[in-house]
């Protein structure tokens, strides 16, 4: 007999032997508290017992006769005897005593009396909710910080930690006092997964222990029926994740019902941001949306929650696991640059996507994660699961995206790198093979998708050759630089090595470790040479003809064209009034041709505005007369939407790289900036201050952060800029974005 089966069959027992030895009688009831009334009861359980009474004078007497017995067959007893008045005031006083009440049951006796307490402590228990529950929520948080994680700790303790059976009752013990929690079936499912182990464990070894030590795991795989111990651990990690994640779900919920929700919206109204999506008293919602006709809505989404720091809406999460499409080949653009966003988002990376995971979320993106959730790793290098480390490795990747050429493929890449641990055979042969296939569908370019797998096929070359080569040999580096090829790969390489091991554990990453990585990769640098060039942009016809009398615009599609007198700002301004209008712009290319420019954008449409042609003209005649004060506007944007940015977005400072000599025919400028309104206007008004035409603009955005790259002319000649306007250009955009 396994988990709850057998705690009901011996709370059954144990009731039965109860009412033996006491006459039920007036005035005197026995109540089941704890694990004991919830019927939970395992073989190293206390049996927690309540003497009621209304003041009876022979209660000492019936105690004795209950008791006694109990001691001699050798039971562990938690015993009490009280009135109504006393245990009301032990709940009021005592957390632990009042959440044993909760659970309270009558085995024998007068049931009234019984019922009375009973329903005593629940009505006030909700009714202190506010005064309780922080108290809780504290005990809580100190009993997970000294247990630890049940799901990541090579022997759990499957009763105490993070995402253990305590876990359950505590989840229960908020539903109890507030409406802003459900306690879910997947709960009650996991709870039955733990206390069949639970039972297992204490039948096995005949002690009360609730650690699940390594020694035990492969016999108690057999006993319940697994093939072997990763298996019965995989089972075991899937079960505290759920609990953990409704767990946290469920304080992060009590905490904003307690305080209210962050100031970034009134109560009751919906700041939007786009296609639907809103931020709703501190939660984001999805309105208004066919989800099988949108299939960006899921990673979109997961995204926005991500950047806001700001839990998914319960019922939006429903909508979502009943009605999201799974993603097919290929993703559409927004898509994909939306999941690059939630991979960017740092320690809210593995917020979200933990949501996801707990409604099967994350296989409508990539249906190829199924085997690595909750894969355990046992071993005492790996703190996490695999599917765990993944999204760890990818938040820890998100510090280091500065550092390289390519921070999508570095975050991409650090989420993939293990998938093939799912799979027979050597994982990096099959995570090779797995990320050729989701990279494709992603739609990614065939050079992104070659360099995703190289850099998932050699994810461990760094740390296996610094630690086992001689690096003062130059035939290592030498070596490493032939099957690393590029500068750029070495360094996406380098910081994906640095985010794999952080994400592993303090022994993957210890200084002697990191040392020998940081020495081996300055040899292989200095055997490679110079930095990968910059590819040139594609150039963009000018538009024949003479120029025309005022600005013209033309929406095609996800495309705008802007036509107009070769002008100083007419790029710029654009630009703004895109912002103005809603519009994210992804990819933007300018020429002139005598007295002629034209620029060209491919824009999102953040909140689902279509551009009106004719309205964007007359505005753009205006901004460029000095007539409307874009500026001004922007600010304004900003200020209304600056509520939204998470704090770990206000601590970026903006990065600006330059490159005068990696194009012939333009110097290529960089910008990291925190996210927000109007940034990509304020780099290309700056850019004209300083004498420069912006030739082709490629703009991402990586959570947070967003990763401009600007192709940029002399704006006199149309030739590469000088070297005193490139050296005056750090300072200026930096200050434009501070």
């Amino acid at each position: 007999m396994r988990g709850s089966a057998f705690g009901r069959a011996y709370s059954a027992v144990a009731d039965a032997w109860l009412r033996r030895l006491v006459e039920e009688r007036d005035g005197l009831a026995v109540l089941a508290v704890g694990g004991y009334g919830r019927q939970e009861l395992c073989p190293g359980s206390d049996l927690d017992v309540l003497l009621l009474h209304d003041e009876r004078l022979d209660v000492d007497a019936i105690a004795e006769r209950l008791w006694y017995p109990l001691w001699d067959a050798g039971l562990q007893l938690d015993h009490s005897v009280r009135t109504v008045r006393e245990a009301v005031a032990v709940a009021a006083e005592d957390l632990k005593g009042a959440l044993g009440l909760l659970d309270a049951r009558v085995v024998l006796g007068d049931e009234a009396l019984g019922e009375s307490l009973i329903a005593r402590v629940r009505a006030d228990w909700r009714e202190l909710a506010t005064r309780r529950l922080p108290g809780l929520d504290a005990m809580t948080a100190a009993r997970h910080a000294e247990a630890g994680e049940v799901a990541f700790l090579l022997e759990p303790d499957i009763k105490e930690g993070h995402g253990g059976l305590r876990d359950v009752t505590t989840l229960a013990a908020i539903t109890a006092a507030t409406e802003v929690v459900e306690f879910e079936e997947s709960v009650g499912r996991a709870r039955d997964t733990l206390l069949d182990v639970r039972v297992a464990l204490q039948r096995t070894t005949e002690r009360r222990s609730n650690i699940l030590g390594l020694e035990l795991q492969d016999d108690l795989g057999r006993e319940l029926g697994e093939a072997d111990a990763d298996a019965l651990m995989t089972r075991v990690a899937g079960a505290a994740r759920t609990i953990m994640w409704q767990t946290d779900d469920a304080w992060r919920r009590v905490r904003s019902w307690i305080t209210g929700p962050p100031r970034r919206t009134a109560v009751g109204r919906d700041l939007e941001l786009g296609h639907g999506v809103v931020l709703r008293d501190g939660e984001i919602a999805l309105v208004d949306r066919d989800l099988a006709e949108d299939p960006a809505a899921l990673p979109r989404v997961a995204a926005a929650a991500a950047h806001a720091e700001a839990p998914i809406e319960r019922l939006t999460q429903r909508d979502l696991t009943l009605s999201a499409p799974t993603l097919v080949e290929p993703w559409p653009g927004e898509a994909r640059d939306a999941f690059i966003a939630l991979l960017g988002a740092g320690d809210q990376t593995v917020t979200v996507l933990e949501a996801l995971d707990q409604h099967d979320l994350i296989t409508r993106l990539i249906p190829e994660w199924a085997p690595v959730r909750s894969r355990a790793q046992r071993n005492p290098f790996h703190r996490f699961t695999v599917d765990r480390h993944l999204m760890e490795t990818a938040a820890r990747a998100e510090a280091l995206t500065r550092s390289v050429d390519r921070p999508d493929l570095l975050l991409v890449s650090a989420f993939l790198h293990d998938i093939g641990k799912g799979y027979p055979g050597d994982h990096t042969a099959a995570g090779v093979h797995l990320v050729q296939v989701i990279a494709t569908r992603m739609g990614f370019a065939q050079p992104d998708v070659e360099l995703l797998a190289q850099l998932v096929g050699q994810h461990l070359l760094l740390p296996k050759i610094a630690t086992s080569r001689d690096l003062t040999d130059p035939a290592t580096s030498s070596a490493v630089a032939a099957q690393v090829g590029s500068v750029n790969t070495l360094e996406t390489l380098y910081a994906l090595t640095e985010a794999d091991s952080l994400a592993t554990g303090p022994s993957a990453w210890s200084p002697w470790r990191a040392q020998l990585v940081d020495d081996l990769v300055e040899g292989v640098r200095a055997a490679l040479g110079a930095r990968t060039p910059k590819p040139t942009p594609p150039p963009i016809a000018p538009p024949p003809g003479p120029p025309p009398g005022q600005p013209q615009v033309e929406v095609r599609g996800d495309t705008v064209r802007v036509v107009g007198p070769d002008q100083p700002g007419l790029f710029a301004t654009s630009v703004g009034l895109l912002s103005l209008h809603g519009q994210d712009v992804r990819t933007a290319r300018a020429a002139s041709s005598a007295d002629v420019a034209v620029a060209e954008f491919d824009v999102e449409p953040a909140f689902g505005k279509v551009i009106n042609p004719t309205e964007m003209e007359t505005e753009l005649s205006a901004a460029l007369a000095g007539q409307l004060d874009l500026d001004e506007r922007l600010d304004e944007r900003a200020r209304a939407y600056g509520r939204l940015r998470a704090a770990s977005s206000a601590q970026l400072e903006p990065h600006v790289l330059v490159y005068a000599d990696e194009s012939p025919v333009a110097a290529i400028v960089e910008v990291r900036a925190a996210d927000g309104v109007g940034v990509l206007y304020r780099i290309a008004r700056t850019l004209l201050e300083v004498g420069l035409d912006i030739r082709l603009a490629k703009i991402a955005t990586l959570g947070h952060e967003v990763v401009d790259t600007f192709y940029v002319v002399d704006a006199q000649n149309g030739r590469p800029p000088r070297a005193d306007a490139v050296a005056r250009l750090e300072p200026r955009v930096i200050a434009a974005l501070l």
